[in-house]
């Protein structure tokens, strides 16, 4: 019972970085190396053992410094350079695609997926001394809590207006890796973001009317030459079926 009970609980940690059979959509970004700001993006989903596309490929930001290993379901234990709090990187990887936030009182037409709305008091923790470090927070915002600093998430900035989470540096976060990584609304056609990834407001709710809680989403993000060695052993889309995302 404890065995099938571990297994229920953490349904998309397979051994060796495997993405779990759960896993049934999937947002897949290609770079074209580490160092790039900039790529693309689809969606893929799978019935039975294969991925299939069901959507174009559309242009994508990433950080200003391009890409780093991130702590998720896949890339922390590779070798390379790791995903630090403000290095303006994107984490590479295979991560959860956690909740919907938002600045409306409920998702767009056509969505079902877990949703908040958000207020003055919604922030991300993204201070590493704070011990809700890369954590969704309610504060006061009357009174705010001393010493520690914070990502307000609804500031008025209209690239906020949607947020995807990524669940990069979660389970549980180490303090330093990197916080508040999110898919929300490009600032421009060629401004990188400080580790997020972000598009064209159309674009970003195609994925949130996509989502759905019970298909286990992921994201993967990866450089091109990364994703050719990588994709057989963490099953991903075959090369063939992401050649719109290559470089």
């Amino acid at each position: 019972m404890r065995k099938a009970l571990f297994i229920f609980l953490f349904p998309l940690l397979a051994n060796a970085g495997v993405l779990d059979p759960g896993v049934k959509q999937l947002v897949v970004s290609i770079a074209m190396g580490w160092d790039s700001d900039q790529g693309r993006l689809q969606l893929f989903e799978r019935d039975g053992g294969e991925w299939r596309a069901v959507s174009d490929a559309w242009p994508v930001l990433y950080g200003k410094n391009g890409l780093a290993w991130g702590r998720g379901v896949a890339g922390a234990d590779e070798a390379g350079l790791k995903k630090m709090e403000r290095d303006k990187r994107a984490p590479a990887g295979i991560f959860e695609i956690g909740k919907v936030f938002g600045y409306e009182p409920k998702l767009p037409a056509g969505a079902n997926y877990p949703y908040r709305q958000v207020t003055e008091a919604d922030v991300w923790s993204d201070d590493p001394r704070s011990p809700n470090y890369n954590r969704h927070i309610v504060i006061d915002p009357n009174n705010p809590p001393d010493n520690y600093s914070h990502e307000k998430m609804r500031s008025g900035d209209f690239a906020y207006h949607w947020l995807i989470e990524i669940k990069h540096n979660e389970n549980p976060p180490m303090p330093g890796a990197g916080s508040a990584i999110f898919f929300h609304i490009r600032r421009g056609e060629t401004r990188p973001t400080s580790g997020c990834t972000t598009m064209a407001e159309e674009n970003l709710v195609k994925i949130i009317r996509w989502l759905r809680a019970e298909k286990h989403p992921c994201y993967v993000l990866l450089p091109w030459s990364e994703y050719q060695s990588k994709w057989q052993e963490w099953s991903l889309p075959e090369p063939h079926l992401v050649r719109a995302l290559a470089p």
